[in-house]
């Protein structure tokens, strides 16, 4: 299907697209300060600028929008136009998230990736908050850990 938009529709349209301070981003900001846990946003001093940045966890998270990311879900999918256009562009995408887990992961830093259908569900989001954002005491003093 053509698209139904002009040249300056189009481009207004996509400049509205936020890249920070979007709600799946402030749900699980509002959720990580309710669990009482601090953190800093988007730090340019780490690799990919992860969203929220726990320091003294040593932990990222990265809130990642379904189809600029390319989930598994629904809202993943590629458009069936101008598929020469967008394949490249969330294939590097998601090429570039890769490569900056994995570089962060390297600096000792624990990631976790929130995809925006993940935001609908807030008590599966709390639990899986909780379990990479709070410390168990006896864990952490455990040889090992």
């Amino acid at each position: 299907m053509a698209d139904v938009l002009n040249k300056k529709q189009r481009s207004r349209c996509m400049a509205a697209i936020r890249s920070t301070d979007t709600l799946p981003e402030r749900i699980v900001r509002k959720l990580a300060h309710s669990l009482g846990i601090r953190y800093r946003l988007h730090a340019k001093g780490l690799p990919g600028k992860p969203d929220l940045v726990f320091p003294r966890l040593r932990a990222v998270i990265f809130v990642h929008g379904c189809f600029w990311h390319q989930h598994t879900c629904r809202d993943g999918r590629i458009p069936t136009s101008r598929t020469e256009y967008w394949e490249p562009k969330l294939y590097r995408n998601r090429a570039r998230d890769k490569q900056r887990q994995r570089e962060l992961r390297q600096l000792g830093w624990r990631v976790m990736v929130i995809w925006e259908c993940q935001t609908k569900s807030i008590t599966v989001l709390e639990r899986r908050l909780r379990r990479f954002l709070v410390v168990n005491p006896l864990k952490s003093s455990m040889p090992g850990s």
